[in-house]
């Protein structure tokens, strides 16, 4: 009698559970890598997918079959408008072991960040060099500084839209003494993508995937169909059984939301960089974005999200062993029309 198989493998990883809608659009950083910078700098930057396109490059990754050749490579374009710092936050260490704000420096933004679209109730700190004074003191209890920073978004090319998308950046590079003085010195300066980020390194991609709605559990987990020729009067594209289910998260495949939901993608490598958007601008503009008018980043394959989507740029939390020194040589960027 042959042997008849009564388990299978459990659909869907639980590794990217609740399955649910993202809260925002600007996602906050849970972690951050520990680095030995020369200088101290942001590590986090804000842009928007502005589309896909394709290149012919040099392969210069060490070991492939490819290498030294010339390859065909699909590149995601984000354009990352300068930011602007509006406040010093820094942290201490809580009773818990975790990290806790100790003091806010916020300042008066420039004129064409307005601030106030997305803070009504937005007012600057009065006592700015008591507060100053008081991080000074207490430069032993200080164990991150990051900054808070407003993205310019009347400078992109693709939106249409005056609010100011905020996001926080941690400061890394040198002691704590100077980090707290590169954070006081940006305070209401504008900084751009090329300081914090270098073409040919990696970094993580952290955003909200395309949304896809309330989908059954043959899209959402890949379980497979009921036969169609037997009597399920209940239908065919469902599971056969829920199980005892209450009272603990369910590992069974269920409907329910399908993207939309907060994603990192790791290790994506940054091919080239640059501040004329027309040098890659398709012929017609991208699809639902239109021409590049802000400095751009190439990003190596596709990325998350759809066009317009806001993505925070973070160096790679857990980098691969192959650091690349420079960037590889692109022969040939692709500017025929995507518009079909």
């Amino acid at each position: 009698m042959a042997h008849r198989k009564t388990s299978a493998p459990k659909r869907g990883s639980l590794g990217v559970r609740p399955r649910k809608r993202a809260s925002e659009f600007i996602p906050h950083i849970r972690s951050w890598p520990s680095l030995q910078l020369e200088s101290p700098r942001i590590i986090g930057f804000l842009g928007y997918k502005v589309g896909m396109t394709h290149v012919i490059l040099v392969d210069d990754r060490p070991g492939t079959p490819t290498q030294g050749k010339e390859i065909f490579v699909p590149v995601t374009i984000i354009e990352t408008p300068p930011v602007i710092p509006i406040a010093l936050r820094v942290y201490g260490i809580n009773e818990y072991g975790g990290y806790a704000v100790l003091k806010d420096i916020w300042i008066e933004p420039p004129k064409e960040i307005e601030i106030w679209r997305r803070i009504p109730t937005y007012r600057p700190s009065t006592n700015i060099s008591e507060r100053i004074e008081w991080i000074k003191n207490h430069l032993q209890d200080v164990r991150r500084v990051s900054l808070i920073m407003a993205a310019n978004v009347k400078s992109v090319g693709g939106l249409s839209k005056k609010t100011p998308d905020i996001f926080e950046a941690v400061v890394e590079g040198g002691d704590i003494a100077q980090k707290i003085a590169y954070a006081l010195d940006v305070l209401g300066k504008a900084i751009h993508v090329d300081n914090v980020f270098t073409p040919g390194q990696f970094t993580d991609i952290i955003g909200v995937t395309k949304g896809k709605g309330f989908q059954g559990v043959i899209k959402r987990f890949g379980v497979k169909e009921l036969p169609r020729w037997h009597k399920h009067r209940k239908g065919s594209r469902r599971i056969g059984s829920r199980s005892p289910t209450i009272g603990a998260m369910s590992e069974v495949p269920q409907p329910g939301q399908m993207g939309f939901h907060r994603r990192t993608e790791f290790n994506k490598r940054i091919i080239a960089m640059g501040d004329n958007g027309y040098e890659i601008t398709p012929s017609g503009g991208f699809p639902h974005y239109g021409v590049i008018k802000s400095r751009w980043l190439m990003i190596w394959g596709s990325c998350i999200g759809v066009p317009k989507r806001p993505l925070i740029l973070r160096w790679p939390i857990r980098p691969p062993k192959w650091q690349p020194n420079k960037p590889p040589k692109i022969v040939y960027v692709s500017l025929q029309s995507k518009i079909s």
